[in-house]
């Protein structure tokens, strides 16, 4: 039998993360929080929770040198898994109320207000998963749960061959955003999988199971 995926949830002060946690060894990892950066470095697999303003996730972020660490494990091909405010962070910029934040800048774009009059979207939706999507195997037809005023509603990262291109989710609320994105080493969920009961689990699975 295989030992299982060892996994990083980065700890830099986000909430919500023990629940993220608990998902992840249901789903058969094991688990650490921590923002230590050999630990991040070494880990399988890296998951970036965040809830609350983008401002505030990437100050965080910033506070452990998050920033570097997940640039670090990306450009050496290790996998990332982003969640909420942890996927939002990794475009370029998060306009809230005015304020516009530099963001990672691993995707090009900026993270705006979803088009609704109804926000928060709160709540169950569907998603619609590209082909051949690893994350949503087995769960094309499954709703994921969502907390979020604000989203990316495009995707402009031009991927040359050999390079696979991207698989795109896109779900809707007042009109299409990603609900998450799989571009290499680097996966992301504008949902909440550890929130999404045995979808969501199953959703974690399909990560771990990809982690080399």
């Amino acid at each position: 039998m295989s030992a299982a995926r060892r996994v990083a949830v980065l700890d830099y002060g986000s909430g919500n993360v023990h629940s993220a946690v608990k998902a992840l060894e249901r789903a058969g990892a094991e688990v650490e929080l921590t923002a230590d950066r050999r630990s991040v470095m070494e880990a399988d697999g890296l998951v970036v929770p965040g809830v609350g303003a983008f401002a505030a996730v990437m100050e965080g972020l910033r506070s452990v040198r998050g920033d570097e660490l997940i640039d670090r494990r990306l450009a050496g091909g290790r996998p990332v898994l982003g969640i909420c405010v942890g996927m939002q962070v990794m475009f370029e910029h998060g306009v809230e109320r005015g304020v516009d934040t530099e963001g990672l800048g691993e995707w090009p774009g900026a993270v705006t207000e979803l088009p609704s009059e109804v926000l928060p979207h709160m709540g169950w939706n569907t998603v619609e998963p590209d082909a051949g999507s690893v994350l949503f195997e087995g769960l094309e037809d499954e709703r994921f749960y969502f907390v979020h005023s604000y989203g990316a509603q495009t995707w402009s990262l031009d991927v040359i061959p050999p390079f696979p291109q991207p698989k795109l989710t896109w779900s809707e609320h007042g009109g299409r955003f990603l609900a998450a994105v799989e571009n290499g080493p680097l996966s992301a969920t504008q949902f909440h999988p550890e929130k999404s009961s045995d979808a969501g689990i199953r959703l974690l699975s399909n990560w771990i199971r990809s982690l080399g």
